[in-house]
Order: C-alpha cells, then structure tokens, then sequence
C-alpha cells in the first residue's frame, strides 16, 4: 500500500504543524504578548505601537518614553512642561522661590524640580554657574515641594534661577529639561566675617593686631569693631573698642596674660558676623627686659649714623643754598619744558604727563582734575567692583548745569596713602585726555569720605561682555563703526604719548549709541583673563595680558604706539568674533611659542578678508611693519565709505597654512608613539584629547588639519 501523505509520524511534517500552530497564536498588530504560553494578548498601553505582528512588547511613540523600571504594560511617558507663576522674594542676599507644577506632568507621579543658579553680575559677558558657596534648603536638586530658600548670594549682583521640572523618563529625552525662570538682584548685605586675624607687635601691657577685609565687604566699610577679653574670663567681660582701619592697638592689657580676639566689619547695612576667636598673649616683664637688651646694639648703632647723617645733611645745605638763588628759576623752567617737549610733539597736541613724576602726586590732582562738592554726588546703586573700591552710579548735579547720570568709583576705607596716591593717579592720567572715543572725566571727590572719582557712565558696559550679549545682532558696517572708534581713541592717546599703552587696547568701554571708548584705568580688570595662567609675568618682571601684547613686549617690556596696534589687531578679532577668547582655551606659554612660530588667529566666521588682512597686518613680527593709528583709521573710513570692499568673506581655512607648532622639531619619526611624541613637544596635556579624536598613529597625525 502506498504511503499516505501528510502521516502524523512524518518529521517534515511535524514541523510544519507546529509552526502553524505559533502563527495562530501569534498577537495581531495593536496587541502583544510578553511571555510564550496561552495567556491572551494584550493591548498596546497609551501612546505606544507594535511594528509586527507577534510583538513581545509595544514600542513608544515619538516623543514618549518607559522608564528603565516601568512594566511593559504601562503606558508610555513624557517630560514634564515648565513649572507655572513662579514668585520670588529677596531679603538682602537671600531669596525665596516659590512656584506651582507644571501644567502637563508627563503623565507620571514621580515629578520633582531642580534648581539651577547663574551668577549675572561679574561683568563680563555671559552668565556662569554659581559657585560652591551658596546655600539650598532643603536642597538643590530633586525638591518635592514646589519652594527653596537660596541664601549666601553675593550683594549687589544680578541671578538667573532656572526651575527644572524632571520626571522618571526626562533622562530618556534628547531634549533639555523645561523650566521657568526668574531674574533677581541682591540688595545690600552686611559684610562677612573677617577670616584673618594677625598680631604686628606686642608689649607688656599692649598689642597691636591687623586683618584681612572680609571676602565678601557687600559695601564700602565704614569701620571695625574689635572684641576682646581675658581668657580666664567669660566673654561677658569683653571690651569692644571701634576702629576706621584694620590695624589697632589695644593697650592697658596685663602682663603675660592671654586674650581672646573677635573682629567684625560695619558697612551701611549694618555689623557683619564676629570672626573666628584668635588667641594672642602679652609679653611677661622678663621677655620684655631680654628684648630690650639684644636691640640695645642696634639702637646705639643707628643714633651714631643717624648723627653723622646729620651733620652732612647740614654741611650740604649750606653749600647749596648759596647756589639756589641762581639755579631756581631755570630749573623750574627745565622741569616744565622736559614734561612738555618729551617724544614727538604734534603741533597743537598737548603731551601726556606722567603723574608719577611729580614729587607731590596730590599736585598731579589738582592740575588735571577738577575737585568737586560731594553735595553735588548722588549714589544710587552699586554695579561692581573696582580695584580700590567699589563702583557705582548715579547722577552729578553741578551749579549751573543739567544733571547727568555719571559712574563713580569709590576709595574703600582703611587705605593706605599709597593705595590713595595710585587711586587718584587714574583720575591724574584721565584728566589729560579730551576725546570722544577715550572715556571722559567729570571730576574727584578729595576733601571727603569717600575719596571718588566720577566719569561719564557707558550703559552697556565692557566691549567684549556687549558683544558676547549681542551675538549675530549687528551689521559688518556695524562692527567696522564700532572698531573705527576704538582705533581713533587709540590714535588720540599715541599722538598724546601716553606712556601706558599696553594696556588700552583691552579695557573699552561702550554706550547707548555704540560709540566705543577707550578706559585704560584698572589692571586688574584687564588681566582677568589671564590670571588663571601663571605665565603671564614677563621676563623682566610684571604682569603682561599674553594674549593682546606683542612679542617683543612680552619679552623685552618694549612697549610703544606699534605694541599698541598688535593690541588692536587682537581685540579687532574680538570684536569679529562677537567677544571670543583669544587663542581659545590654549595656555600661556602655548601661545607665546605658536606666536614664535608665525601662528597668527584665523578669520572669525563671517569676517571680510579685508578686516582679517588689517588683522594680520597688526601682527606683522617686525613692529616697523606695522601699520600706525592714523592708517588704520582711514583704511577703516574707506570701507565704511565703500561697503562692498566688506563683501569678499575671509574663508575659515586661510589660517591653515599658518604653523601652529613646528612639525620638524622634534621630528615624531624618531618616537615610538604619539604619547612620546606628544610629551617631548611640551603638549603631553592633549593625550587624551589626541586619543579621543583618533589620533593614535603618525600616519593619522600626519595628515592632521587645523580644524
């Protein structure tokens, strides 16, 4: 008989039969099943799908997400919208946030929010990430409640506050929590503690102690006030004796006894914190007796030759008094001539003075700026800090003439007569300049407290933080406006033969018209950017903004009018560039060795090749190449005349045959990896950058573009 065809005991065709059995039992689309077994299919949950027949689970549409826990039988999710009406409320340096949830939760119970801080208020540009020193209660990040309390903020500044929602799911989107915002300023603080406490000297019965400002003044310091008291007593025995400077002598102590010592700072809010106790003990008679015994030498040496001193000082006085009638009134005019007569004088342009030259700096002040009555100042917010103090503005009302909003910076108190003396030599070299693109003296505040000196206020502030606010915001012609002022303010102080040129091709200034202003008064502020990096002090001493001086500056500290134009060159690409950092974020030293080796900086994106040819022509290595002010202006008058010189773009590439280090020395063929290589070019810091990228052969290296 013949076979039968499909026979159950057929191996073929048990196969077959169990293959359709699964097929019938497979979950149609719209459904899954999790596990194999006669359970019954399952409906897709909320916002997900199946992409087959026979799904295991349901994928999330766009836009929705599982949690990592989530069963698969949960519907999928979404991040939260931003939190609603959010209230904030500033007592001093502290803040209240309150808001209320976000209208769309996600479609989850797990939302908290995150608190997010930017510091606004330092002045240069773009807001940063608060520091460690603020404080969150009940905390920072994953906050139930819809509240925190902010405290420890800096006085006086600017705060952004980001208010993240976040659910389960927010880390499984690409896309950055949503939040609200709120923007806020500190009001006046007291002063904080003071953290450094140190004895000058001491005697039987006194002591004199000194100690730092406190890190955060939050004001101008009115003065100190000093507790004290015996350590074997309680601190309800204290004496408290006030004091405008941070030195005191406390005297009518005991002999060898220990005290206990506690200062604070008063400003117009009020008495900060009391600092840490510091421990300091008298001297006992006999420790005082010893001391006197070993200075009696010196004492009775120093007498002897203070005493024959005296007697040549007496001698030389008598033989040139006899000479002084005659040589007085030439010396005078000699004097007076040197000031006026020194580099080489444009006729009908005034020369610059160095105040500094003048035996009496007070008589630099009273000769170029102008004392004004301090009923005439009105303060009214603090917007900074200076070197010496802090800066403000308000408004100067003098008799006869309209009001005027006005910056003043003021003398904080506890100064010494050296730091006055260098304080009020700002105002001495700011009194000489009349321009319209150098910023422009109003007058000083000397005869009282505080010491001030009053300039015109620019509204928008430094250049480069401007910029960096504005970014894309402006024409080319715009941009060429902007440097064809800073260069004509530049041109003025050279023609001028101002001596410090090396600083003000940084330090601008600008206002509500876009009028850029030259302000070449504050170190600090100008080397701010380079403080980080230690190799900003030169070989012949001083410290030296790397990035904006020219080589031979750096170097040799010569600096002149062309050490000014290589300056230009570089806050040009600034300006170009929408306030980017010069050189990125390549060191110091990094950059003195590319400059060595011709390396210059390629044009910003967008820059006209003529602009970036000004540039390069600024930073010709030979200063004599250099073009002067005066060319630079009128090359910048041509294109503004002429818009269409600005049409050809420089291309992002041209910098690329420009060495960034010399490839030849030391030659990499003679090392066995890039690692080796990396190090002996003093690079060794980039190896792990090198790796990440790919680099990890020389035959990789070697075909290495500037990008």
């Amino acid at each position: 008989m013949a076979p039968i065809l499909g026979k159950p005991e057929d191996p073929l065709m048990n196969n077959y039969a169990e293959e359709e059995s699964t097929l019938n039992s497979s979950c149609p689309s719209g459904t899954f099943k999790a596990n194999q077994g006669d359970e019954a299919c399952t409906h897709c949950p909320i916002n997900s799908r199946t992409t087959s027949e026979g799904a295991t689970n349901c994928v999330c549409r766009n836009g929705y997400y599982r949690a990592d826990l989530d069963p698969l039988d949960m519907p999928c999710t979404t991040i939260p919208s931003a939190p609603q009406s959010v209230i904030s409320s500033v007592n001093e340096t502290s803040l209240m946030l309150e808001w209320t949830p976000p209208r769309d939760s996600g479609g989850r119970e797990d939302l908290v929010y995150n608190i997010i801080c930017k510091s606004c208020g330092s002045g240069r540009g773009a807001c940063t990430r608060c520091g460690d020193n603020v404080q969150y209660a009940p905390r920072q990040l994953g906050l139930t409640e819809p509240r925190i309390y902010i405290s420890d903020l800096l006085a006086h500044t600017q705060y952004t506050f980001e208010i993240q929602a976040v659910n389960g799911v927010t880390d499984q989107s690409p896309f950055s929590p949503q939040f609200a915002s709120v923007n806020i300023t500190t009001n006046q603080a007291a002063p904080s503690a003071v953290s450094i406490m140190h004895q000058v000297s001491r005697t039987v019965d006194s002591i004199t102690l000194s100690w730092s400002q406190p890190d955060q003044p939050n004001g101008v310091i009115l003065d100190y006030e000093l507790q004290y008291y015996e350590k074997e007593l309680s601190e309800y025995n204290a004496t408290a004796i006030k004091s405008p400077t941070n030195t005191v002598t406390v005297q009518g102590l005991k002999a060898g006894a220990i005290y206990v010592f506690q200062v604070r700072a008063r400003t117009v809010a009020g008495y900060g914190r009391y600092s840490g106790k510091m421990y300091f003990q008298t001297m006992t008679e006999a420790e005082y007796q010893t001391s006197i015994q070993e200075k009696l030498p010196l004492i009775v040496g120093s007498s002897a030759a203070g005493l024959v001193f005296l007697i040549a000082v007496v001698v030389i006085a008598i033989v040139c008094n006899r000479r002084r009638g005659f040589e007085r009134a030439d010396s005078e005019y000699t004097d007076k001539l040197q000031h006026y007569t020194s580099g080489h004088m444009t006729p009908g342009m005034k020369i610059y003075i160095d105040p500094f030259t003048y035996e009496d700096p007070n008589e630099a002040v009273r000769e170029f700026a102008k004392e004004i009555d301090i009923s005439c100042v009105k303060i009214e917010q603090v917007i900074g800090a200076g070197e010496f103090g802090e800066v403000c503005s308000g408004h100067l009302k003098l008799p006869g003439k309209r009001e005027i909003f006005v910056a003043i910076k003021t003398l904080k108190s506890g100064y010494t007569e050296k730091q006055r003396r260098d304080f009020l030599s700002e105002a001495s070299i700011m009194g000489q300049f009349d321009h319209p693109n150098v910023i422009h003296l109003e007058g000083v505040v000397t005869k009282s407290t505080p010491v001030m000196i009053i300039t015109e206020f620019m509204e928008n502030g430094s250049l480069d933080s401007f910029l960096r606010q504005n970014d894309g915001q402006f024409t080319v012609i715009q941009l060429v406006g902007m440097l064809r002022g800073i260069a004509a303010g530049m041109k003025y102080l050279a023609d001028m033969n101002y001596v410090h040129r090396d600083l003000a091709a940084r330090n601008i200034l600008v206002n509500s018209n876009l009028v850029c202003k030259v302000s070449d008064f504050g170190l600090s502020r100008f080397l701010e950017d380079d403080t980080s990096d230690p190799t900003y002090t030169s070989a012949l001493g001083g410290k030296i903004p790397i990035r904006w001086t020219a080589p031979e500056a750096i170097q040799y500290r010569k600096f002149t009018s062309a050490s000014d134009v290589w300056s230009y060159g570089i806050v040009m690409w600034e300006v170009m560039s929408y306030g980017e950092r010069p050189y990125w974020d390549m060191t110091n030293q990094d950059v003195i060795n590319a400059i060595e080796q011709d390396y210059r900086l390629p044009p910003p994106m967008d820059c006209p090749s003529a602009l970036h040819q000004l540039m390069l022509d600024c930073w010709q290595k030979d200063r004599n190449h250099r073009p002067k002010f005066g060319q630079i202006v009128n090359t910048l008058d041509k294109m503004i005349r002429n818009p269409n010189s600005l049409k050809a773009m420089a291309p992002l590439s041209s910098g690329i045959n420009l060495p960034l280090l010399d490839r030849t020395i030391p030659d990499y063929t003679s090392f066995n990896t890039v690692d080796e290589w990396l190090e002996a070019i003093k690079m060794g810091q980039y190896k792990e950058s090198f790796a990440n990228a790919g680099f990890t052969s020389f035959d990789v290296v070697s075909q290495m573009m500037m990008e």
